[in-house]
C-alpha cells in the first residue's frame, strides 16, 4: 500500500491524470516535480522559455543529488523526468487538466489576472489551486465565473521535503473540490489540512509574527541573528531558526507576506520592520542573492 512521506496516510491508487503548474519559480518547479514523483502527468507553464528552463534545471539537479545520495534509482528517476514537460502556451498546457496549481509571484491583483485567463481555458471540471501563503482564496475566485472551482493549495518549501499542505476553502469553494483537491494532496505524498479563508491561513499567521519580532529584535540591538535562531534551534528544537527561515524562503517573500497581512488584519503587530523594507531595499533578499541576514556567498 502506498503512504505518505510521513506514513501517517494510507494513499489512494496511483492517479496519473494531468496536473498543471503555472510558474516555474522555486515553489512551481518543487510543485511540479513532487506531482511528477506520484506518477502524475505534469506541464509546467511560464511566460517565457528561460524561466520553464530555469525551473526544469532546477528540478533536474534535485532528482540527480537523490540518485548520488541513493535516495531513489534511475529508472525511477528517468520515470519522473518522462512525466514533466513545460510550454510557455498557458491555454495548450492546461488542456486537459484535472488540476492547474497556479505558484505565480505574490501579488493579489497578478493572481487575480491569472485566475481570469486560466478560467477561459480550462476544462469545466477542473480545479483551480493558488499556492498563495496568505492572499485570500475568496477574492482570489471572484476574478473567475466558477468560483466554487477555486481552492487554496499552500505548499511549503522546500515543496519535495516539506509534508504540509494548506487546503483552503473559499467562501465558494464546494465539498467535492475540497474532497478531491485533499486526496490528490496526498496521492503526492503530503499531509494535507483543510482551513477556512482567513488570513495568513495557519502557519503563516504565527511565522509572520516570528519574523516581526526578530526583525525587530535585531533592529534595536536586543540580539544578533546568529543568537535568536540559536535560542529557537536549542530551546526550542526548531531544526532551522527564524532568519535561516526567511534567508531560505526570501526576505522580499517575507516583506510581502507581512505588508499583505498588516493589509488585511488591520492590525499593527503586524507592520514590517523597517530592517526587512531596510533589507529588500539594499538587495539582500537571502540566499538567492548571496546576502541576508547571513552571508551566502
Amino acid at each position: 500500500m502506498f503512504r505518505s512521506s510521513d506514513g501517517n496516510y494510507p494513499l489512494p491508487p496511483m492517479d496519473t491524470s494531468k496536473i498543471a503548474v503555472l510558474g516555474a519559480g522555486t515553489m512551481g518547479a518543487g510543485i511540479a516535480q513532487t506531482a511528477a514523483e506520484a506518477g502524475h502527468q505534469v506541464t509546467l507553464i511560464d511566460t517565457n522559455q528561460e524561466a520553464v528552463d530555469r525551473g526544469m534545471a532546477s528540478i533536474d539537479a534535485i532528482l540527480e543529488r537523490k540518485v548520488e545520495k541513493g535516495r531513489a534509482s534511475r529508472d525511477e528517476v528517468d520515470q519522473t523526468k518522462n512525466l514533466l514537460q513545460t510550454t510557455t502556451d498557458t491555454e495548450t498546457g492546461v488542456a486537459d487538466a484535472v488540476m492547474v496549481v497556479e505558484a505565480v509571484f505574490e501579488d493579489l491583483a497578478i493572481k487575480q489576472h491569472v485566475f481570469r485567463t486560466l478560467d477561459g481555458y480550462c476544462p469545466p471540471d477542473v480545479i483551480l489551486a493558488s499556492n498563495t501563503s496568505t492572499l485570500p482564496i475568496s477574492k482570489i475566485a471572484s476574478a473567475t465565473q466558477r468560483p466554487e472551482r477555486v481552492i487554496g493549495t499552500h505548499y511549503f518549501s522546500p515543496v519535495p521535503l516539506m509534508r504540509l499542505v494548506e487546503v483552503v476553502r473559499g467562501e465558494h469553494t464546494s465539498d467535492s473540490v475540497a474532497e478531491r483537491t485533499v486526496e490528490l494532496c496526498r496521492g503526492f505524498g503530503k499531509s494535507p489540512i483543510l482551513i477556512a479563508d482567513v488570513p495568513g491561513f495557519i502557519v503563516n499567521r504565527f511565522l509572520c509574527l516570528l519574523y516581526n519580532e526578530a526583525a525587530n529584535m535585531i533592529h534595536n540591538g536586543v540580539a544578533t541573528a546568529e543568537d535568536i535562531d540559536a535560542a529557537l534551534k536549542l530551546g526550542c528544537n526548531w531544526p532551522m531558526g527564524v532568519t535561516e527561515i526567511m534567508d531560505l524562503a526570501g526576505v522580499d517573500v517575507t516583506l510581502n507576506a507581512m505588508e499583505a497581512m498588516h493589509e488585511m488584519t488591520g492590525e499593527d503587530r503586524y507592520d514590517p520592520s523597517p530592517l526587512l523594507r531596510q533589507m529588500v531595499a539594499d538587495n539582500k533578499l537571502g540566499r538567492k542573492t548571496g546576502s541576508g541576514f547571513y552571508d551566502h556567498t
